[in-house]
């Protein structure tokens, strides 16, 4: 039975003496799935595990706080995809000062050698690792021939639009473009948070929503979107989701406001996760109620047409 192993230091026996991926692999796009694919390869051969390895806080996060790029997936989520593609299991780096201090000959030899006793390794050719990215993947194939490990690695993913990237499917969200960046992921972009009380016009209006608060990953940008809703339950609803302000009522927030189609019912304080399909239009000022009322007719007709 998989599991997803929090700490280094929880590692079994089980999981030592087979080959591994370090990275952070956030939104496990197909690019991961092609790096993935080899690892399973190199694992059979060797006759281990394939384990793939991440981290937790990013080490953005802590070496630049204040320009760390918003993650795609939460840990538990980039788990499972991780999973799904394959691999045996998913170890977590604890990210700390004393792992950021590491020079890349430190880091390779506590992890690599000591707590996986690895015999492979794959990852990108953009792969850099110990202290302020001093090693690269020549430094990382010079120390797999000293101990004698095979290392491979997988070449890059591209399309029409050039190289898959993490940093590119952000780009994407921040424009709206969900339809585009799921091409570029295993599964449709995903956020989760929880239902909080707002200021109930949708109600008003006679369209309820469900009022996102405690996300963690990134928000897509403002618009109108046609998505999946993940209930508690287990539910999975047509949602017409509203991110942004709302300029009609002159409130400046940014929120995250899901429309359950053919739903009554209350989800306050429940977790609620939001999986994009496409957007749908972009943030509107109208005049009057009417106005509004009219719109979001037609959005929501236009959501049932995009996942019907």
């Amino acid at each position: 039975m998989v599991k997803l192993h929090r700490s280094v230091d929880t590692i079994g026996g089980q999981l030592r003496g087979g080959a591994i991926s370090i990275g952070n692999f956030d939104g496990v796009h197909r690019g991961h799935v092609a790096l993935l694919a080899e690892l399973r390869m190199l694992a059979n051969e060797l006759g281990g595990p394939a384990i793939a390895v991440t981290f937790d806080p990013s080490p953005a996060s802590i070496l630049r706080p204040d320009k760390a790029p918003p993650q795609l997936t939460t840990l538990s989520r980039r788990s499972d995809l991780l999973l799904s593609c394959g691999v045996d299991d998913v170890v977590v780096c604890h990210t700390d000062a004393k792992l950021l201090s590491q020079s890349p000959e430190q880091f390779f030899q506590q992890l690599v050698i000591e707590q996986l006793a690895a015999k492979g390794m794959v990852e990108g050719p953009n792969f850099y690792f110990g202290k302020q990215r001093a090693g690269d993947i020549r430094a990382l194939e010079k120390l797999c021939a000293e101990h004698k490990m095979r290392l491979r690695i997988a070449l890059p993913q591209g399309d029409g639009q050039g190289l898959v990237s993490s940093t590119r499917i952000r780009e994407q969200l921040a424009a709206g473009e969900v339809k585009l960046a799921n091409e570029s992921l295993t599964q449709p972009y995903r956020l989760a948070g929880q239902v909080a009380r707002g200021a109930a016009r949708g109600r008003q209006l006679g369209f309820p929503t469900a009022n996102l608060e405690q996300i963690e990953t990134m928000i897509p940008g403002p618009g109108v979107y046609a998505c999946r809703a993940r209930l508690e339950s287990g539910s999975v609803l047509v949602a017409a989701t509203h991110i942004g302000p709302n300029p009609t009522f002159a409130d400046s927030e940014i929120k995250v406001e899901v429309h359950l189609l053919d739903f009554s019912g209350d989800l306050y304080d429940q977790k609620l996760e939001v999986e994009f399909v496409t957007r749908v239009r972009g943030v509107m000022r109208f005049s009057s109620s009417a106005e509004l009322i009219e719109q979001l007719q037609l959005d929501i007709a236009q959501t049932r047409r995009e996942i019907s």
